[in-house]
């Protein structure tokens, strides 16, 4: 099958990842001796400065990893939680809004990237903090190449900038702001982890004790300090179309770290596919394979309509569930090993048919009430795709415009493999924190507003988060790191993937190249939470053929570019010792490095 470019193979490690300055770097670090764990810190923080429309030092990071050492996998929690002044109370009665806002000020939530990265690197790596954010460093001074993505979506938010968002735009417009293909700098940035790190080294010469001397810095020092007092002193414009302040304090994000947990586990045709938990919407890819592996997808046309209409049906029953049942299990109790079951996924699976459906179907529980649909929900989502702007809009007044994620797997010599997806904190996102050089995440606005709901926001709990970095075993050895940015397709491409895979025996770079779809079915997790029943997008690679038959079955059929579906990257090892990796043409930014 046609590639656009050749599976990296070694044996020495690989790198993939969204940006190929970020591959180089964590390359780099692993040609200097750093293992697995240090590289992917130091690639994650180089993306920071690289593709700051996809992901900041404010943003989140959930991360899957495996230790060869110890011969265990681990998921690193970094997603932050809300703010104790964020309640339904506050924003529905207080402010009288009914969904939060996709940017400014209200959803942003504790910023969790910082402190994933350095959890790993503390528990996992070998190498210093100075020495991993030495590259991003240096670039932050230098400036760093900008692709002209970076250019298109700063220009969409360039007037709420020069209007509203002054200290965003002292970073961003500063000098006239970037032009694409040239050299941007963030001094500011730069000097903020400088100033980290001397508070670090200040601990002494530990490399575990400097670690978190920066963690406490961050999370109970000058950077909480600098955040809590902005969020307090200023009222900025957001996407409901007013002036809101902040509730976001130096107390909640001393109060909070990044956690280490177990991921959870399905197994696929000799394969285990590992996730993140119930605070991510990752276990819907493991319901998604449950009910995929009782179908013939080896007998289907990869690229045909069959396979197309089975995996879209059996997403759509996935997604439902998320919907219904997914949410924080701190505060919520998900019944995810029955979700997960031989069981449950026979009786969903009998709801596939030969026509779409055009319902949102949750399943039914023992012992369980009916499970939640909120059908005012997705009536006023409908009504909102009619109307102008809608979607991932991109409205200049508000500043809206839509963003996406990064991408990082790496394995090294020894086996050690990550699997990291950092996103938000974009720039777009919330205004700049002065002195800071960066902002924070809105990854509130995915919260309902209803307590009583699995996802509903409380003080103190998770967002549901769209983030979904994936790992595979194959016959029980550590097999495969992927993922991808995408929002609500991150668990939609990944199956495509993987079953490509598994069930049609494709290398990564022949199931990341390969035309792929998405469906719109569900509420979004995004502001204004669109819901498209039935719409599926077909990449333009596909024969006409397929976009008839679907349409045939009931599809609402939609054909995008050629080269428009699906951000992947993947690195694999196999019992051989070899390395493979790979990563998505679209958009000529991901790279896989390796020898």
């Amino acid at each position: 099958m046609f590639t656009t470019r050749p599976e990296i193979a070694g044996t020495f490690g690989v790198v993939a990842s969204t940006h190929w300055i970020a591959s180089q770097v964590g390359m780099a670090v692993l040609e200097r001796g750093g293992n697995a764990f240090d590289a992917a810190v130091a690639a994650g923080f180089t993306l920071q400065v690289a593709e700051p429309h996809l992901n900041g030092p404010g943003g989140d990071c959930p991360i899957i990893l495996h230790d060869a050492k110890a011969g265990a996998q681990r998921v690193i929690c970094g997603q932050g939680v809300a703010p104790a002044g964020l309640s339904v109370a506050h924003v529905k009665e207080g402010l009288g809004l009914d969904l939060i806002p996709g940017t400014g000020f209200l959803p942003a939530m504790v910023p969790g990237a910082f402190d994933a990265w350095a959890l790993m690197l503390r528990d996992y790596g070998t190498w210093s903090l100075r020495d991993v954010l030495s590259y991003a460093i240096g670039y932050a001074h230098r400036g760093i190449h900008y692709v002209p993505r970076v250019v298109a979506t700063l220009n969409t938010v360039k007037p709420l900038f020069e209007s509203e968002w002054p200290t965003s735009a002292e970073i961003w417009l500063r000098n006239g702001g970037p032009v694409a293909g040239g050299l941007y700098a963030n001094p500011t940035l730069g000097r903020t982890w400088e100033r980290l790190l001397r508070e670090a080294e200040a601990a002494g010469h530990d490399r575990i004790a400097q670690i978190d001397a920066a963690r406490n810095a961050w999370y109970g020092g000058f950077v909480a300090e600098a955040i809590g007092d902005f969020f307090a002193s200023s009222e900025m414009l957001d996407a409901s179309g007013r002036r809101h302040k902040g509730v976001l304090t130096a107390h909640d994000m001393a109060h909070w770290r990044a956690s280490q947990e177990a991921p959870l586990k399905r197994d696929y045709r000799g394969h285990t596919v590992l996730k993140c938990g119930v605070w991510s919407q990752g276990p819907a890819m493991l319901q998604t394979l449950a009910l995929l592996e009782g179908f013939d997808l080896a007998g289907m046309d990869p690229m045909g309509e069959e396979y197309a209409h089975t995996v879209i049906e059996c997403m759509k029953l996935a997604f439902a569930d998320r919907e219904a049942f997914y949410g924080d299990p701190d505060f919520v109790d998900v019944p995810i090993h029955h979700l997960l079951s031989d069981d449950y996924a026979a009786e969903r699976r009998a709801l596939v048919g030969e026509a779409a459906s055009l319902d949102l179907r949750p399943g039914t529980l023992p012992g369980m009430a009916t499970p939640w649909v909120d059908h005012d929900a997705i009536s006023r989502v409908e009504m909102l795709t009619r109307a102008p702007g809608a979607g991932e809009p991109t409205v200049a007044r508000l500043g809206v415009s839509g963003a996406d994620t990064c991408h990082i797997d790496v394995i090294d010599s020894q086996g050690n493999m990550v699997s990291a997806t950092p996103s938000g904190g974009w720039f777009q996102s919330s205004p700049a924190v002065p002195g800071l050089g960066f902002c924070l995440g809105t990854r509130g606005q995915m919260f309902w507003l209803d307590e009583s709901l699995p996802n509903g926001l409380k003080p103190g709990k998770r967002p549901r988060t769209t983030l979904s970095p994936a790992m595979a075993l194959k016959d029980g050895r550590p097999w495969m790191s992927f993922g991808t940015p995408g929002g609500e397709q991150q668990d939609q491409w990944q199956p495509i993937m993987f079953t490509r895979m598994v069930d049609h025996a494709m290398g990564i770079q022949q199931a990341i190249d390969a035309p792929a779809f998405h469906t719109e079915h569900w509420p979004s997790s995004f502001w204004p939470r669109v819901a498209r029943p039935g719409k599926v997008v077909l990449e333009g690679r596909y024969a006409p053929e397929v976009a008839r038959l679907l349409t045939a079955r009931g599809h609402l059929v939609d054909v995008g570019g050629d080269w428009s579906e699906g951000r992947l990257t993947g690195a694999r090892q196999e019992a051989d010792g070899q390395l493979f990796a790979g990563a998505n043409p679209r958009g000529m930014q991901g790279y896989a490095v390796g020898r």
